[in-house]
């Protein structure tokens, strides 16, 4: 019985695990199935380890306050340097796959200001909100329709 205990995934993991199955649903590049991608991901929709995805919830954040959160809640820690990875390597795709906003609050914003702000799209945040019930396989197949 103990053992079982042990290996049991803790909140974070089970929800940096659902987020994985999430992006996997929405058929993102191989290359943003990743931890960092989901660790993205549960950040923009405001998700912690016992938060119910029919709670997520849309704030703008910056790459530095992403990071921030990976460690606050979910004990991700990434060195200051690899702002530019998670900003390259998964927000510039979600942004290119219309996951994310980028500067929704000033789409004039120049791009390699420090000011730069990202926000899941609305469709995202309806999907994410969805996930776990009945309806998430209904919406993850209209939300692939509409992409094709």
């Amino acid at each position: 019985m103990a053992d079982r205990a042990r290996r049991k995934p803790t909140g974070a993991a089970r929800k940096i695990s659902e987020a994985m199955r999430i992006l996997q649903g929405l058929k993102v590049q191989r290359e943003q199935q990743n931890e960092r991608s989901a660790l993205t991901l549960l950040t923009l929709l405001e998700m912690k380890p016992g938060k119910p995805w029919a709670e997520a919830e849309a704030h703008m954040l910056g790459i530095t306050e992403m990071m921030s959160y990976f460690q606050k809640y979910f004990g991700k820690k990434y060195a200051p340097n690899s702002r530019e990875t998670v900003r390259r390597f998964t927000v510039h795709q979600f942004v290119q796959m219309d996951l994310v906003l980028a500067n929704p609050d000033d789409p004039m914003r120049p791009v390699n200001s420090p000011d730069n702000r990202y926000q899941v799209a609305p469709t995202l945040l309806k999907l994410a909100r969805e996930y776990g019930s009945p309806s998430w396989g209904e919406s993850l197949r209209f939300r692939g329709q509409v992409l094709q």
